[in-house]
């Protein structure tokens, strides 16, 4: 989605070391957005997303204009059904149709035999395993873990879009986040003053994640922790 950031480079990292050729797609897929207004305001800067990812050792940028992934007359979608209804899916409705619908037809004009994702948007990852699943394709889906700033706000292109002040009542969620308790941090965020909780929840995901969702001012921020293993 482009507004690249040291997560989305871990990611370009990752695919430079593991094979021979890597493809990057850059594109802000519309279909993704539930509010008009989101989608005007959200970060872009393709110029140094280009520059980055020569740095990173990408082969071949994919960005093609809206009209050439969605032509006129576009009808055909993608949806995971039971996964983009919950979390997300309940306060963005068909965002996830956007994304699996998006993400299949950049699988079907790259083919890729690996693709890479974040685990910070760790809904968007499972509606993927399960559409890779599901539609029998040959792709090694990739999970690189959350990238975070050093005060442990997980790195995001929206990040771009709050003030000091408010960054600073975001940190509020991943502090929740890592007490790995869903009542404890829901009591955390309760607490708090400046935030509007959309949701803090456990969700059975491959890891199991706790998983909370928060808007601070107008910009909406997701994030999560896993629950098997060592804390992040």
């Amino acid at each position: 989605m482009g507004a690249l950031h040291e997560g989305h480079l871990s990611l370009l990292r990752a695919a430079r070391e593991e094979n021979e050729t890597v493809v990057m797609s850059l594109f802000v897929n519309p279909a993704q957005f539930h509010d008009e207004t989101d989608l005007a305001a959200y970060p872009r800067d393709d110029q140094h997303d280009l520059a980055l990812a020569e740095e990173a050792g990408v082969d071949l940028v994919f960005a093609p204009p809206v009209e050439e992934m969605y032509p006129p007359g576009f009808q055909t979608w993608v949806e995971v059904v039971e996964l983009s209804s919950i979390l997300e899916g309940r306060f963005r409705p068909g965002h996830f149709r956007g994304v699996a619908t998006a993400v299949l037809k950049l699988f079907e004009i790259v083919r890729p035999d690996r693709a890479y994702f974040g685990q910070k948007d760790a809904q968007q990852v499972q509606v993927v395993r399960q559409l890779i699943r599901d539609l029998a394709l040959e792709i090694e889906l990739r999970v690189l873990p959350t990238v975070r700033d050093s005060d442990g706000l997980a790195l995001s292109s929206r990040n771009a879009l709050l003030s000091p002040e408010e960054r600073e009542r975001a940190l509020v969620l991943p502090r929740a986040l890592a007490t790995r308790n869903v009542e404890a941090a829901r009591a955390a965020l309760a607490a708090s003053n400046g935030l509007v909780v959309d949701y803090i929840e456990v969700a059975e995901f491959d890891p199991p994640v706790l998983a909370g969702a928060v808007r601070v001012g107008e910009t909406r921020l997701i994030d999560n922790v896993s629950l098997e293993g060592d804390p992040e």
